[in-house]
């Protein structure tokens, strides 16, 4: 797999990094999530520039744009998502949004709508409909980063017993329902960044700046609805039926609230559908994107999301 982009910064306050995969049609911005960056989007973006231009930008504290003086709250970010839009491409453009990403790209639709044409939500981050349906490990580990000098800590002794193999394996652990699926270039790309960051003061202090706003966006319920509400754009929902982070219900409360948008669970990968299996992630995606009616599979009928009171979650093939 060629490992084929070009590496481009600009200034937003500090240099802000973003991956240009080619193509030549609609501008796709590609979002990634808490603790990715541009190296997420490396198996399905040469598939999506086929009939787009594709770009995957990192975030304030992410990947290759780091910190320095600025916040990597999401709410910052949003702004540099703003400013990047604006100033740089400069026309309405898809957003396609992972986990973290997914909220960012929800809160630009919703506050500058005429900067999106679209955006696709791929297991966005969102409330879950109770405590009690959040995987006891995942609670444990986000109840952690959210306490003061605790989450500095656990990120400190993460980074001196783990190696950066290890660090990237247990992150596939934790979001991939098989991670044997993860390219092996996929892997050592991720390894590679993982190691460089050993030696950026910034990437903690980052990590646990993101996960706190995060966690506070998402205690806010009636906040969060209001974000779905506002937003006008054409919508997917794409939502792992193994995702641990984000649970397959947290995205089914979604679909009930905005029936408009449309929904496809997705029965045989978790978190990282991009990485998992990017063939079928790019499939599903790009038949949205081209306006097909239905799409394969564990996916929509006619263009509407499945009867959430049936087993959604049925491969056919």
């Amino acid at each position: 797999m060629p490992l084929a982009f070009k590496s481009t910064f600009i200034d937003l306050d500090g240099p802000v990094h973003f991956a240009d995969f080619g193509g030549s049609g609609e501008p796709l911005l590609l979002l990634h999530g808490l603790g990715g960056s541009h190296i997420n989007w490396i198996a399905a973006a040469p598939l999506l520039a086929a009939r787009y231009r594709v770009l995957a930008l990192d975030l304030v504290g992410f990947g290759r744009s780091p910190l320095e003086k600025r916040s990597a709250s999401v709410e910052a970010n949003q702004a540099m998502l703003d400013r990047f839009l604006r100033e740089y491409l400069q026309r309405p453009v898809l957003l396609v949004g992972n986990s973290m990403g997914g909220l960012i790209a929800l809160l630009q639709a919703g506050q500058n709508p005429k900067s999106v044409a679209g955006v696709a939500l791929v297991n966005a981050a969102m409330p879950h409909p109770s405590t009690w349906s959040i995987d006891p490990q995942v609670l444990a580990l986000f109840a952690a980063m959210t306490m003061p000098g605790v989450g500095e800590l656990f990120m400190w002794l993460k980074g001196e017993l783990r190696s950066a193999e290890q660090s990237v394996e247990e992150m596939l652990a934790m979001c991939c329902a098989d991670q044997s699926r993860v390219a092996r270039e996929v892997f050592q790309a991720h390894v590679t960044l993982t190691r460089e960051h050993a030696r950026d003061p910034w990437v903690n202090r980052a990590y646990l700046q993101a996960t706190r706003s995060l966690v506070r966006l998402l205690l806010g319920r009636d906040r969060y609805r209001d974000i779905v509400k506002r937003v006008k754009a054409r919508t997917l929902v794409i939502a792992g039926a193994h995702d641990r982070l984000i649970r397959l219900n947290a995205a089914e409360q979604i679909a009930r609230l905005r029936p408009d948008w449309a929904f496809v669970p997705l029965a045989h990968v978790g978190h990282l559908p991009h990485i998992e299996d990017p063939e079928g992630f790019c499939e599903i995606l790009g038949a949205w994107l081209e306006g097909a009616p239905a799409l394969r599979g564990d996916g929509l009928v006619d263009g509407h999301p499945p009867s959430l009171g049936d087993n959604p979650l049925q491969r056919s093939s």
